[in-house]
């Protein structure tokens, strides 16, 4: 075990100054009491190994992940790049932070206007960082050889780790419901600071994604082996949007029976829009996307095209101002 980043990484952060002062423990000791050393049979335990072994994968074989970005929509793509990720968890995490927060998330300026720019990001870093934590903290260490995969492609990234759902946890209540299959490595990993143990992570994650224009992640959970979540680039998404065009205004002609079903959908969608915010003045444009499963900049699209046909309009700023239906008649306060 690395004792020296032990005693300057993790003691202190663990344990509080004023306890460490008067501590004349010796530092097996100390390892015994945070679970990290097996007094019984004088070795480390699995999460001793984990956090601050050298090479722990030579113990605990699967202890790593394995990241991949494929130049395509799938593995028959062409490799462009590859990281492993096989340090012990107090280095790991570190690298894996910076690797999200320089290398994933990618941020560019955007004209919407001629005096105004908009920055698009493709994955927000701390919803992929977030994902990452809990694909590490709630991984099988013991049930798998594999690793946790981590791969990027065109449109989208899946992070797949051995190990479904745990304990208390069920396809039915997640993610309301939160289990440790490591309680150790919990712990530790939010002494560290990377979890917080409140069990709203997950729906942290989708505000911020719906926020981004990135739609919701998709949890596929109906494999007993595997955790798998799949999380689409904001400017695919966009584009794919983009693509399909603003087909609600007047057509004329013989029109297919593509088009009047993309027109049925956007008109659909835009009565929906109006339903809600009869239901509620102060919904925000994130939240409106979130309940009808789409992303905020097609919202704003819908939502200015019924500014145009004067059925809704804004009363006030975006911050603190409300909405209004063209036939509703009472006034907000």
């Amino acid at each position: 075990m690395d004792i020296g980043l032990f005693q300057s990484d993790y003691l202190p952060k663990a344990i509080s100054p004023e306890i460490l002062k008067n501590d004349k423990r010796d530092v097996v000791q100390q390892l015994a009491s945070l679970r990290l050393f097996d007094r019984n049979y004088n070795c480390p335990t699995n999460a001793g190994m984990l956090l601050l072994g050298h090479n722990p994968q030579s113990y605990i074989f699967g202890a790593y992940i394995q990241y991949v970005r494929f130049d395509g929509l799938n593995r028959a793509a062409k490799v462009v790049k590859e990281n492993r990720f096989s340090d012990n968890l107090i280095q790991m995490l570190k690298e894996l932070d910076s690797f999200v927060k320089y290398t994933i998330e990618n941020k560019r300026p955007v004209l919407v206007s001629a005096l105004r720019e908009e920055e698009k990001i493709n994955y927000p870093y701390v919803a992929i960082r977030e994902l990452l934590m809990n694909s590490v903290m709630h991984r099988s260490y013991e049930g798998s050889n594999a690793p946790t995969k981590f791969y990027e492609y065109s449109d989208r990234i899946e992070i797949d780790n051995p190990g479904n759902l745990y304990g208390k946890a069920r396809i039915e209540n997640f993610p309301n419901e939160n289990d440790y299959r490591n309680p150790v490595v919990a712990e530790a990993m939010k002494t560290l600071g990377y979890v917080n143990k409140f069990g709203r992570g997950i729906n942290m994650v989708q505000d911020v994604l719906i926020e981004n224009g990135n739609t919701s992640a998709q949890f596929v959970l109906d494999d007993i082996t595997t955790f798998k979540v799949v999380v689409r680039n904001a400017e695919y998404v966009a584009k794919k949007e983009d693509s399909k065009g603003d087909v609600s205004g007047d057509v004329s002609g013989d029109v297919s029976g593509g088009i009047k079903a993309q027109i049925a959908v956007a008109n659909a969608r835009r009565d929906a829009i109006i339903n809600l915010v009869k239901q509620n003045k102060d919904y925000s444009v994130s939240k409106i996307a979130e309940l009808l499963k789409v992303s905020p900049r097609t919202i704003s699209r819908d939502i200015d095209k019924l500014k145009a046909e004067k059925r809704l309009q804004r009363i006030g700023d975006e911050n603190t101002g409300y909405w209004k239906v063209s036939d509703d008649t009472n006034s907000k306060k």
